[in-house]
């Protein structure tokens, strides 16, 4: 079958190491293969081929976290991508197990989440990582209520685009913060007070989603108002922060860590987006035929959303 695979690890060139060609049909007795419809690239991509979380011997590893299809049933799926192996070892696909940008991926059968007839293939491909991330950080970790106040920090990046859009749906006051003009013109429109990066609010907020770490933690923290939460969820500039602590315990502050979701808050998550009409924002759909162009395009950093690959083209 056809898939995208790291051959090999590359820390400085690491789409020389991708390699687009012919793998292994999937072997998992016991699990649920699907028939991939569409998958959506990460930068866990571009990082299991500079070969972080990888080993060699796992090479070839099929890359890949994202993936909506059909599954043996005929029905139509999300592949919910976290899974626990026998040992209890939890991993993401395409760190332990083949992952999903190729032609079929198997999975438990309990990572298989019915996709709504409202979302595309395309759509419904974006949601398992940084949507569902997002979506927890919103509501699980971050408790937001309608009305409350959310700061966005980094907006522009994956799992800040989805947090801007869905904290937007959920009622809330939204401010998201970018260094780059252009990409805080974009954040506006998707219905953000856009200010540039550490920039002071009209007031403090509720809720603060945190993926950029060392640059904006402080700005964080002062932006938050008295029991707010600081949800975290990544740290693309650096993961080493000073915390004042007064301010935590003066303030009641959470700083709460996450990742990914469950099936069932995956599924919570596409049933607000059919009840409310929201789509993820997707910045191109290619063709699988043309799977090393998605890959460029996400290593040049000149995306604004998911980059989506269709496996029916």
């Amino acid at each position: 079958m056809r898939a995208a695979f790291a051959s090999a690890f590359d820390d400085q060139d690491p789409l020389s190491v991708l390699t687009i060609g012919d793998a292994p049909e999937p072997d998992q007795p016991g699990w649920a293969v699907v028939d991939v419809r569409a998958s959506a690239l990460n930068h866990h991509d571009l990082w299991s081929l500079r070969g972080v979380g990888l080993r060699e011997e796992q090479l070839p590893m099929i890359l890949g976290c994202d993936a909506a299809g059909i599954a043996p049933d005929g029905s139509e799926v999300v592949v919910h991508s976290v899974v626990v192996s026998p040992e209890g070892k939890v991993s993401i696909l395409s760190e332990q197990y083949p992952g999903t940008i190729a032609e079929r991926v198997a999975v438990p059968a309990v990572n298989l989440v019915p996709k709504p007839p409202e979302l595309s293939f395309a759509e419904a491909a974006c949601l398992p990582t940084a949507w569902l991330t997002a979506y927890a950080m919103l509501t699980t970790k971050g408790r937001l209520g309608a009305g409350d106040a959310v700061l966005v920090q980094g907006a522009g990046g994956g799992v800040a685009t989805a947090a801007v859009v869905l904290a937007h749906a959920l009622g809330a006051r939204v401010y998201a913060t970018s260094r780059d003009p252009g990409k805080r013109e974009r954040i506006a429109a998707l219905g953000a007070t856009a200010l540039e990066s550490g920039a002071r609010l009209p007031e403090r907020v509720d809720v603060v989603v945190e993926t950029v770490g060392k640059p904006t933690f402080e700005h964080s923290m002062k932006a938050a108002k008295t029991g707010a939460r600081i949800v975290v969820s990544g740290a693309t500039a650096g993961h080493l922060v000073a915390i004042n602590l007064r301010r935590v315990f003066a303030l009641h502050l959470e700083i709460l860590g996450t990742s990914m979701g469950t099936p069932q808050e995956l599924a919570d998550l596409m049933a607000l987006m059919a009840r409310t009409g929201v789509r993820p924002v997707i910045d191109s759909v290619i063709p699988f035929s043309k799977a090393r162009d998605a890959f460029e395009k996400l290593h040049s950093g000149d995306v604004f959303g998911k980059v989506v690959l269709d496996h029916t083209a």
